[in-house]
């Protein structure tokens, strides 16, 4: 649990959270409907984890990232005759 008031516990979620705003919802006309908005936020999370690159990430997308990782374990589990 976060303690209250600290947006450093959080800060994964805040970034994303900051980046949705400076990427989707300011850049929408003032007036959307509910579902039209639920569908832009459903399809950027889509683009966020699939097709977005972050700098944290070298520049991959996380499930480019994810995919490495899972990968590499792969790797060291058979080198190892873990699995």
């Amino acid at each position: 649990m976060s303690r209250r008031g600290n947006c450093w516990d959080n800060a994964v979620i805040e970034s994303f959270f900051k980046t949705l705003k400076t990427e989707l919802i300011y850049q929408l006309p003032k007036h959307v409907d509910m579902n039209n908005m639920c569908w832009l936020v459903s399809e950027f999370i889509g683009h966020y984890n699939h097709d977005r690159p972050h700098s944290s990430n070298d520049y991959l997308s996380p499930n480019q990232f994810e995919q490495i990782r899972l990968d590499e374990v792969a790797q060291i589990d058979n080198t190892l005759g873990t699995k």
